[in-house]
């Protein structure tokens, strides 16, 4: 196998891979759950991520 039949073979698996991300990203039985974590910005639960230990002196 020589370099050109290599470098071939990894742009095939690299494109194969990138229709397959395509796909998975755009299927439609997966918009909901995208929609659902792009809409977690908005989200009115405050989540409390400061602990009583933080190091913080005052």
């Amino acid at each position: 196998m020589d370099y050109g039949t290599l470098r071939g073979v990894i742009t095939i698996v690299v494109m194969v891979t990138f229709v397959g991300i395509f796909a998975w990203a755009y299927s439609s039985s997966r918009k909901k759950q995208f929609d659902d974590a792009a809409n977690l910005v908005f989200s009115d639960e405050e989540i409390n991520t400061v602990s009583n230990g933080s190091g913080d002196k005052k």
